[in-house]
């Protein structure tokens, strides 16, 4: 008796129904910095209740410079920002507003950053940060189901040193977080600088990612892989410019957690019709998309799916699965919650075959 399922016809759900599937099917979040997902008019009224004066006079202000010519001309703007965060509270108020809207996005699964030196840099306590952050991932699945879990980000702009007295400070808090990865301005910080960080950190057994080929080039994927061993790549998009690359990330199945709308936001490609997505998924690669720092750049992760898919006309049904599927295989959770969401999905792309 054969037990498995049949093959989804996928050429029979038409377009107009991919909008409601994009929202409505299960996904797995995997680059989201928990910092970025702050709104204007949550800033403005965490500076209220803490007492920090803004640059901006309103939340229109603010939303307007929202302008940016490259990686850097945001992340001034993303440190400004997080000036109001200083109290377990705000930490929670943060991560809680984001998922909401990641349950209501068909997210069942988050896996998201934050950057610890943001913040204790300021004077702001390391356990006010991942405490708040925590509690709000703890209530999403109490309320929502969803599951969440954090990945402390060391700030590649600063020293390794400053680095592993971050991993040092945290290591009270393990038990909060999953793993580890590397952000922040990527020219001129290879990964290979956090070389020694990162290998105590898979000593720890913590999981490591870190972003590379988003304005990096693709030696820099090369190098989280072959130096930090990372289990995963965030951005990775300028791997089609390496064809050997392209080709080694496809056959060991290294996870790309594309960004769609922060990578048009920050002029690594000029529009999403000119975006390569769908060039990895046609080379074998396991991409995922995902929002980076949603409140910045445009969208959550719904709005990166339904703009993407309708920038990019050869993105149908097919790729929407084969995008939610990676999302599960890439994520750090047992082969059993895989095969879950699995279900799930294909419970949902059934009910869009049949016209539900």
């Amino acid at each position: 008796m054969n037990d498995q399922a049949p093959p989804i016809d996928f050429d029979a759900i038409p377009r107009s129904r991919l909008p409601a599937l994009l929202r409505a099917m299960p996904k797995a979040e995997l680059h989201l910095h928990i910092e970025g997902s702050l709104e204007p008019e949550l800033i403005f009224r965490l500076a209220r209740r803490n007492g920090v004066a803004l640059p901006h006079a309103s939340v229109e202000a603010l939303r307007a410079a929202y302008a940016f010519t490259d990686l850097q001309s945001f992340l001034d703007i993303y440190y400004a920002g997080a000036s109001v965060l200083l109290k377990e509270a705000d930490f929670f108020d943060l991560a809680w507003a984001y998922l909401e809207r990641a349950a209501a996005d068909g997210v069942v699964h988050a896996e998201i950053f934050f950057d610890p030196q943001t913040h204790t840099m300021r004077g702001v306590p390391m356990e006010a940060v991942v405490v708040g952050l925590s509690h709000a991932c703890r209530r999403a699945h109490a309320e929502f189901g969803i599951s969440a879990q954090l990945i402390l980000c060391f700030l590649r702009h600063l020293s390794e040193d400053e680095a592993f007295a971050t991993l040092e400070q945290a290591l009270v808090h393990r038990h909060h977080f999953i793993g580890v990865g590397l952000d922040s301005s990527e020219r001129g910080h290879p990964p290979e600088k956090f070389a020694r960080v990162f290998a105590r950190c898979r000593a720890l057994g913590l999981h490591v990612v870190a972003h590379a080929g988003e304005e990096g080039p693709p030696a820099y994927i090369e190098t989280a892989l072959d130096v930090l061993k990372v289990e995963r790549i965030d951005h990775g998009v300028r791997c089609t410019d390496s064809p050997a690359l392209t080709q080694r990330l496809a056959r060991e199945r290294v996870p790309l957690t594309v960004c769609p709308l922060s990578n048009v936001r920050l002029c690594v490609f000029p529009s999403l019709a000119q975006h390569n997505l769908p060039q990895l998924l046609a080379e074998g690669l396991c991409a995922t998309v995902n929002s980076d720092d949603p409140a910045y750049f445009g969208g959550y992760i719904a709005d990166n799916f339904l703009k993407t898919f309708e920038a990019l006309p050869q993105l149908g049904a097919r790729e929407a699965w084969q995008l939610a599927q990676n999302s599960f295989e890439a994520s750090f959770v047992p082969a059993a919650q895989k095969a879950a969401w699995t279900a799930r999905l294909r419970d949902v792309f059934s009910a869009a075959v049949a016209g539900g």
